[in-house]
């Protein structure tokens, strides 16, 4: 059964009522198994443990999903699937090192956005199995436009090594995420980052621009959703 399938469907009677209801059984499922994992990890999370702190039984989780293993893949997803999203504009974009500013603005905030810094269990050794393989090529998929995006800026450095350091850097939101929370510049600070390890001197003019772009590309893809927010709308 597909997740999607499941959502309309309306499982067994809540045993607990936790006053959640802005969101639907699914997404609280979702927001509930991510607490978890981050708390205990995924080998010690159990799917009666994300079932009771939802205030459900443990047999109407199966409603929704068909185990944890598809949740924590779709938690993993949406820490990738909102920059996958901005591909195709930016990589056409004519200017290259604009469109890297623009990408590392929007990938750290959509990992700012994941619940409960879902981004820590990236190097768990559950990840590297073959079920969440998936999700591994969405993330390469954007490693790849990093080297791209790099590639046309022009340096004598190999393109696919800096594509790499850019997604490094902008997965450090992940680190400070876990000290708190990340100061509201930390999107611009990490593309102004990516910009120098890239040689673009001065940064700014680029950053600028990019800072710009990933504005009007976010408000296109998220026009019907105007409950988000990000650490650049201000």
């Amino acid at each position: 059964m597909t997740s999607e399938s499941a959502r309309v469907r309306s499982g067994r009677p809540r045993l607990v009522d936790r006053g959640d209801d802005q969101l639907d059984p699914h997404d609280q499922i979702l927001a509930a198994a991510a607490e978890l994992f981050a708390e205990r990890g995924y080998g010690a999370t159990t799917t009666r443990a994300i079932a009771e702190k939802v205030g459900i039984r443990q047999a109407s989780l199966y409603y929704h999903f068909a185990g944890k293993d598809e949740i924590l893949l779709e938690l993993l997803e949406t820490s990738v699937r909102p920059s996958l999203a901005y591909l195709t504009d930016l990589l056409r974009h004519p200017d290259p090192a604009v469109a890297l500013a623009a990408l590392a603005i929007l990938d750290v905030d959509t990992l700012i956005a994941t619940p409960h810094n879902i981004g820590t269990l990236y190097l768990s050794h559950e990840v590297l199995e073959p079920r969440f393989e998936s999700f591994r090529q969405a993330r390469e998929a954007l490693r790849e436009a990093y080297s791209e995006l790099c590639g046309r800026i022009g340096t004598h450095l190999d393109a696919d090594f800096l594509g790499a350091c850019c997604l490094q850097l902008v997965e450090l939101v992940i680190t400070l995420r876990r000290d708190g929370e990340p100061p509201a510049s930390t999107a611009i600070d990490i593309a102004a980052a990516c910009l120098s390890v890239v040689g673009v001197s001065p940064p700014g003019p680029a950053l600028d621009q990019g800072i710009r772009v990933a504005g009007e590309l976010r408000a296109r893809l998220t026009a019907q959703q105007p409950g988000e927010s990000s650490a650049t709308d201000a």
